[in-house]
């Protein structure tokens, strides 16, 4: 009797209901979310203008005392950024992205509250360490530049910032004097930053957070998420720190030697991770007047292409092919058919038409197949009856006889599999790192880079959090479906103490259940429109292109003609299989 483990006509319309339900269930979650949605804050559109002017104040090497009245703050905005300066340590003290709000509404600042501070170490004559973090300085104002002064001893130490278009910060260092200090023709760079989460997934933004940096005259670039970073014989162009869709960055113009770098994490709160960098900058004459650039950007990929310094390689969108395929196919796919005017959501809905219209031939090859190999199930059972008690190898040589007779080649479905490898992983690095994805909304999901959390639970689940993403539970039932639907060709294990196929095959995914529950919404809707096409795709082949009629008749009449030659590769594993049971063969006698 011929088994059909697919799905009859009552598990399709369970099928259809459960659609319909889940769909209705979508929609009443996309009119609750769009109700209680924040409008944005207004951006401020004036121009740069001057907030603060003071005349220079001198301090020396033994007055690092802070007091109220030395602490003065400066401010210069354009469209883009909103920075203050403050006179100690003649930093940047608050660096806030207009066009831009972190998770909740609130204003996105890279710099802020004291999470971040930078200068230059400098060794006296007596060896003595001195910090320009600790010294204050005097800050004048002229349009969109800030200088500001300190004096040490009688050296003169000045940081000169003009606030500029397209994200940047120019810096200029400039010392006069300073050679009557030091002599060594040393400095270095010093930067501690802990990083402020700005988005909604805590743990994928902080796994997105790490030291990133290019060498090579800007040719050759490097990301470093361990907790030590050094690059002792490298000249780094730029270092810098990104997270999931920013990025705080400095370039020096001669290049920082002998880099190195912490970071560690922080379990919970409004911070992420905290970074430190110690590279040295070399000294002309024991003179450091070197130009320096901050660049606070969004990591959006024409921008970061723009500056021409390797930027682009920040967005972690994968090596080799992997990147390729993100950077010049599924992007240049989203943003082309997102600029239809459609929502994100439905720009995802289109691309995965797109993509499985591209992959239709192979796909539909690996379908046809799976079907196939349900028809032939009872001849591969006679199969296992009739050699129950043989040896393992010779069963397995009369199954591929089997398949041989019956026109099916296994390893045909072994291409399409192969193929969507990179396309899981391209994906996976798509929508976490997608700008334009960001803060887009879809039905309950309130961003698209982030998971939806419409169910909470009110206390945490080992593996799975606080919260059980809809998206990702609808995604796991269709691959759970197409599981039904594909597992009836599945042979089952003889051998005892073999693991059971069918069962692995389901607890798949439960495991990616777990997985997906804190990643991208947008990656659990591609997954589940992709699965859920599957389905279509192999209703369709079962109910009107196999005729599994035709198919069992030309089985029998395949049983009487002599079998098709071998291919190269089944030639290869029969030979495979013969040696490893000559093998076992002498391993025996030799036990006797």
């Amino acid at each position: 009797m011929q088994q059909n483990n697919g799905l009859d006509k009552s598990q399709l319309i369970s099928f259809g209901i459960f659609s319909m339900i889940l769909i209705g269930f979508m929609f009443y979650f996309q009119n609750k979310n769009a109700q209680e949605q924040q409008e944005q804050l207004a951006i401020d559109a004036k121009k740069t203008e001057l907030v603060t002017q003071a005349k220079p104040i001198a301090t020396n090497l033994n007055s690092n005392t802070v007091t109220p009245t030395s602490v003065q703050k400066v401010n210069l905005h354009n469209d883009e950024l909103t920075v203050e300066f403050s006179s100690v340590g003649g930093q940047l003290s608050s660096v806030k992205l207009n066009k831009f709000q972190a998770f909740g509404g609130k204003p996105l600042y890279l710099f802020n509250n004291n999470n971040a501070s930078y200068g230059f170490q400098f060794k006296d004559k007596s060896g003595k360490v001195f910090n320009t973090k600790d010294l204050v300085f005097a800050p004048q104002v002229a349009g969109n530049v800030v200088t500001l002064s300190s004096q040490i001893g009688t050296a003169t130490i000045q940081f000169v910032y003009t606030l500029k278009a397209k994200y940047t910060v120019d810096f200029q260092v400039k010392t006069q004097g300073l050679a009557t200090l030091v002599n060594d023709g040393k400095a270095n760079f010093v930067w501690d930053y802990t990083v402020r989460g700005a988005e909604k997934g805590r743990s994928q933004e902080e796994t997105h957070t790490e030291f990133s940096y290019a060498f090579n005259n800007y040719k050759d670039y490097d990301y470093d998420a361990r907790t030590d970073m050094d690059e002792p014989d490298e000249t780094l162009n730029w270092i810098g720190v990104k997270q999931q869709f920013f990025s705080a960055v400095i370039e020096a113009k001669n290049g920082f030697t002998k880099s190195k770098g912490f970071q560690e994490p922080i379990e919970e709160g409004e911070f992420l991770k905290k970074f430190n960098f110690d590279g040295q900058v070399n000294l002309a004459g024991n003179e450091l007047n070197q130009d320096f650039t901050w660049y606070f950007m969004p990591l959006d990929m024409e921008l970061l292409k723009s500056f021409d310094k390797n930027f682009d390689e920040i967005l972690p969108l994968g090596w080799s092919f992997i990147g390729s395929l993100n950077r010049h196919v599924f992007m240049p796919m989203y943003s082309l058919i997102s600029g239809w005017g459609i929502a994100a959501g439905w720009a995802i809905f289109w691309m995965t038409i797109i993509i499985k219209l591209i992959l239709s031939p192979v796909m539909f090859k690996q379908h046809k197949l799976s079907a196939m190999m349900k028809v032939i199930r009872p001849e591969i059972d006679e199969v296992n009856a009739k050699f129950k008690d043989a040896d393992p190898m010779k069963k397995q040589q009369e199954t591929m006889a089997v398949y041989r007779k019956a026109g099916v080649n296994q390893m045909a479905g072994c291409l399409p599999a192969l193929v969507q490898i990179p396309l899981f992983y391209a994906l996976f690095r798509f929508f976490p790192n997608m700008l334009d994805l960001r803060g887009k909304s879809f039905w309950f999901a309130p961003d698209l880079t982030a998971y939806d959390d419409v169910i909470k639970f009110g206390f945490k689940i080992p593996l799975l959090g606080e919260h059980l993403s809809i998206f990702a539970l609808a995604c796991t039932v269709v691959i759970l479906i197409y599981t039904v639907m594909t597992s009836g060709n599945i042979q089952q294990p003889q051998q005892e103490g073999m693991p059971n196929m069918k069962v692995l095959m389901y607890i798949f995914p439960i495991t990616f259940l777990f997985f997906l529950n804190s990643s991208a919404s947008g990656l659990s809707w591609y997954y589940f429109v992709s699965n859920a096409i599957n389905i279509v795709i192999i209703l369709v082949i079962k109910y009107f292109i196999l005729d599994e009629k035709k198919i069992h008749a030309q089985i029998q009449a395949n049983k009487q003609k002599e079998p098709k030659k071998e291919g190269k590769f089944q030639k290869r594993m029969r030979e495979m299989m013969e040696q490893a049971q000559q093998q076992q063969a002498q391993q025996q006698n030799k036990k006797k």
